[in-house]
C-alpha cells in the first residue's frame, strides 16, 4: 500500500501514566500535559492537527483534525530507550534488564580497571550534568574516566575529550560492552559520554555513543531487511539496536539535524521500505534535566519543522509519529516515567481522521509496517485496515 514508511520516535514525551505506572512508582506522570499546565499553552498547530489534542491533555486546535491519532501500552517490563524502541520492532522485554541503584558491585568495577586499564571515579546513580562537575576536577587531574548508572540499566562513562580522546573512549566503551557487563551485569547500553569546556563550565557534547545489548529474539527490521527493503535509522536508531537489521546509519547531533537529515534522504536515495528516526534531545536535554520550559520549547520546534516535512510526503508514503517512553519534566528525581504514547500518524489523500484508539502494545507500529509490505510478525496487532477504509 504505502513505499516508504517514516517513523519519528520524539523520545520520552509521553502522554499520560500508564495502567501499570503504580509499579514503577509513576502514577500520576504526564510529560506532555504537565509541560502545558505549567509552562503555558503549547503551540504545536501541526501536532494538533495530526490529533495530539484528542489524546494528551492539552488545549485543542481550532482547525480540524487530518491524521491518524491514538496511544500505546508498553508490554515491555521496562521505561527505558532499548526496551521502548525493542517493542516498537516486535521485540518485548520479558525480564527486566538489570539495574543497580547503588551504584555497580565491587566485582564489575574490579574487571573494568582489568580489562580497561583505567581506575575510575563516581560509580554512583547520579545525573550526567551534575557527576561531571563534582568529579570534573579530580577527572582532569587523574585521567580516570567518571563512571556512573541511573535508574535505567545503563553503565555510563564520561571523559573530558581532551583527556581521554574520543577513540579512547569508544574502545573503553567497547571492552565493557564485551568483557565487564557480562553475565548478570548485561545492562541494556554502555554510553560514552564525553564533554568539553573548563571547570565550572563543562559541557556534555553531541559525540555520544551507544552501545546496546544484543537482541535475543528477531527484530522487524531483519525481517524488512531479508525481503530486500530498504531499512534506514537516522539519531541513535543504529545504536538501540546494536545494529542489528540496519542497513543504512546516520548519526545525528540534535533534533532538527534529525528531521534535516530525515528531509534529505526523503528527497534522495529513500525508495522502498522503513526509515526510523530517533529525536533524543526532549530527553537528554530536557527530560532528565527537569527543564520544563525548554521541553515546551523543543517540542514547538520540533512541530514547526514537522509542518515542513508533511510537505515532502508523497502519496505512497505513511508518516507515523511515536515515542519510547515517558519523562515528565515536573516529576520527582530525573528519570523516565511509565506512561503512554502518541501514536500520531499522516498520510495523503484521508477522507477522513483515523481514530486508533488505545494500543495494547508499542509492537502494534511494527505489524502495522510489516502488514504493509505484505509480512506478519509474532507481536502486535496492524492497523493498516483503519487507514485503508480512511483513504
Amino acid at each position: 500500500m504505502f513505499k516508504r514508511i517514516i517513523l519519528i520516535v520524539m523520545d520520552s514525551v509521553g502522554v499520560g501514566h500508564a495502567s501499570d505506572a503504580a509499579a514503577f512508582g509513576d502514577e500520576g506522570a504526564n510529560t506532555v500535559g504537565h509541560i502545558e499546565a505549567q509552562a503555558g499553552l503549547l503551540r504545536c498547530p501541526t501536532l494538533k492537527r495530526l490529533g495530539l489534542a484528542n489524546i494528551a491533555d492539552i488545549q485543542s486546535n481550532e482547525e480540524p483534525v487530518t491524521g491518524l491519532f491514538g496511544r500505546l501500552h508498553e508490554i515491555s517490563r521496562g521505561k527505558d530507550t532499548t526496551s521502548g524502541h525493542w517493542e516498537l520492532l516486535g521485540h518485548p522485554v520479558d525480564v527486566p534488564f538489570p539495574t543497580f541503584y547503588e551504584g555497580f558491585p565491587a566485582d564489575v568495577m574490579e574487571a573494568f580497571t582489568r580489562e580497561t586499564g583505567y581506575g575510575y571515579l563516581g560509580n554512583e546513580v547520579a545525573s550526567g550534568t551534575e557527576i561531571i562537575e563534582r568529579l570534573g576536577a579530580e577527572h582532569l587531574k587523574t585521567g580516570k574516566p567518571i563512571v556512573y548508572t541511573s535508574a535505567d540499566s545503563v553503565f555510563q562513562i564520561a571523559a573530558h575529550e581532551d583527556v581521554i580522546p574520543l577513540e579512547e573512549l569508544y574502545r573503553i566503551c567497547k571492552v565493557t560492552r564485551e568483557k565487564v557487563c557480562i553475565g548478570d551485569y548485561y545492562v541494556g547500553r554502555i554510553i560514552a559520554r564525553p564533554f568539553i569546556g573548563e571547570l565550572g563550565h563543562f559541557k556534555r557534547t553531541a559525540n555520544r555513543h551507544d552501545y546496546s545489548r544484543m537482541p535475543e529474539k528477531t527484530l522487524y527490521w531483519e525481517m524488512l531487511q531479508q525481503h530486500n527493503l530498504q531499512t534506514i535509522g537516522v539519531g541513535k536508531i543504529g545504536d538501540i539496536y546494536a545494529q542489528v537489521g540496519i542497513g543504512e546509519s546516520y548519526p545525528t547531533k540534535s533534533n532538527a539535524h534529525g528531521m534535516n537529515e530525515a528531509a534529505r534522504l526523503l528527497g534522495g536515495t529513500f525508495k522502498e521500505g522503513l526509515m526510523m528516526i530517533n529525536l533524543v534531545e526532549f530527553d537528554s536535554l530536557y527530560g532528565h534535566r527537569r527543564n520544563v520550559d525548554g521541553y515546551k520549547r523543543a517540542l514547538e520546534d520540533f512541530d514547526y519543522q514537522l509542518g515542513g516535512f508533511l510537505e515532502l510526503l508523497q502519496a505512497d508514503d505513511l508518516l507515523l509519529i511515536t515515542a519510547d517512553h515517558g519523562n515528565d519534566p515536573t516529576w520527582t528525581g530525573t528519570d523516565h516515567t511509565r506512561e503512554l504514547v502518541p501514536l500520531l500518524g499522516y498520510c495523503n489523500d484521508l477522507s477522513k481522521p483515523v481514530a486508533l484508539g488505545d494500543r495494547a502494545s508499542f509492537a502494534d507500529v511494527g505489524q502495522t509496517i510489516l502488514d504493509n509490505f505484505g509480512l506478519v510478525g509474532e507481536v502486535g496487532t496492524s492497523f493498516l485496515g483503519s487507514i485503508k477504509e480512511a483513504k
